[in-house]
């Protein structure tokens, strides 16, 4: 979303925002799609985010099926846990909030605006089929359906 112009990217950070505010779980429907999609590595990875980034992980990762029919198993684990590496940061979504304001300024901000990379690495530990790392890592035939996914 780098080359996104200024007023979409705000629109999407405060659509993110509010709607990361209610700590409800994803529905059942949800959960039952999302096992449908990942392999147990991956599923142990999910389950560790929290309950507003599984919800908003499922919903891409619906909406990258519909951008993208042929989508392959790999590519919709991908798109799923796309921001499986926002574990490592430990941040709630007030710290979200300052470090896109601040960046990479701490550790734990510096995880969260690297948290491709760090989630790439962790679904390859996981098990994961390249494709699902590759999309994670933000590269691959697929990205531009889940780039599109993740800020619709």
């Amino acid at each position: 979303m780098s080359d996104a112009n200024p007023i979409t990217r705000v629109w999407h950070l405060a659509a993110r925002f509010v709607t990361s505010l209610p700590p409800t779980p994803p529905s059942v429907d949800d959960e039952v799609w999302v096992d449908d999609h990942l392999l147990p590595g991956e599923r142990t990875l999910w389950v560790q985010l929290s309950n507003q980034d599984r919800r908003h992980s499922a919903a891409v990762g619906r909406r990258f099926v519909e951008a993208r029919p042929a989508a392959t198993r790999a590519e919709t684990a991908g798109a799923i846990l796309h921001d499986v590496g926002k574990i490592e940061c430990g941040l709630g979504t007030f710290g979200r909030v300052v470090a896109t304001v601040v960046g990479p300024r701490t550790e734990a901000f510096r995880a969260y605006h690297d948290h491709e990379a760090i989630g790439a690495v962790m679904a390859q530990r996981a098990g994961s089929d390249p494709a699902t790392v590759e999309l994670i890592a933000q590269r691959g035939p697929a990205f531009d359906a889940l780039d599109a996914s993740d800020h619709a």
